[in-house]
């Protein structure tokens, strides 16, 4: 049981770690990329690019670069949270209507102040559904971390299949779906929070 715990703790810190990475840099890039239109188209079809590589293929590339191991599993991970969070931005900020932001420039705030002020808030709800996408992610392809070495639930849904032992596959794939499952709620609910009251009224009516 402790055994169980201790790969759970540690699966979960590394999609964890993992998506939040892609947040710490696909947040700003999608800030970025809302001034830069051109670059945006790049920047998109590479990120899906990458997106549609099956997860085994995209560790097994990582690997061929960084060796076996979790610092593979976590760049991977990093790599597949960039899309929901960098598109998410970028379509959640872009699509605000024209005239909220020249207003907001009419006032005579900065393009900092606005950002913060007007269009974060209300971007907001789809930024938060981007960021969702990617913690579920990072929790699902985790699991396939075992092929390279890396720690979490995946060794034991591995030694499970290859032996075929259902309670300690069972013991693996569990807790797995708790974790994606309880991360699900958790954003839900940090989408519901964070969400301007305003657009809450409005998206209920």
């Amino acid at each position: 049981m402790e055994h169980i715990l201790l790969l759970t703790l540690v699966h979960l810190y590394l999609s964890i770690l993992g998506a939040t990475l892609g947040i710490i840099i696909g947040l700003p890039l999608g800030i970025l990329l809302v001034r830069y239109r051109r670059l945006a188209e790049i920047m998109m079809a590479v990120t899906e690019i990458i997106q549609t590589i099956p997860g085994l293929a995209l560790l097994a590339l990582v690997m061929m670069v960084t060796g076996l191991g979790n610092t593979t599993l976590v760049i991977t991970l990093f790599l597949y949270s960039l899309m929901p969070v960098v598109r998410n931005t970028y379509v959640g900020i872009s699509g605000i209507d024209p005239g909220l932001v020249e207003a907001g420039l009419g006032m005579g705030m900065t393009r900092v102040q606005l950002l913060r002020q007007v269009q974060l808030p209300i971007a907001m709800p789809v930024i938060l559904a981007g960021i969702r996408v990617a913690m579920i992610t990072s929790i699902g392809i985790a699991t396939m971390g075992v092929f390279i070495g890396a720690d979490g639930l995946g060794d034991l849904l591995y030694r499970g299949i290859q032996t075929t032992n259902l309670r300690l596959l069972l013991s693996g794939a569990i807790p797995a779906a708790l974790l994606a499952v309880i991360t699900d709620f958790i954003m839900m609910y940090l989408e519901h929070l964070l969400t301007p009251k305003g657009l809450r009224i409005s998206a209920d009516q």
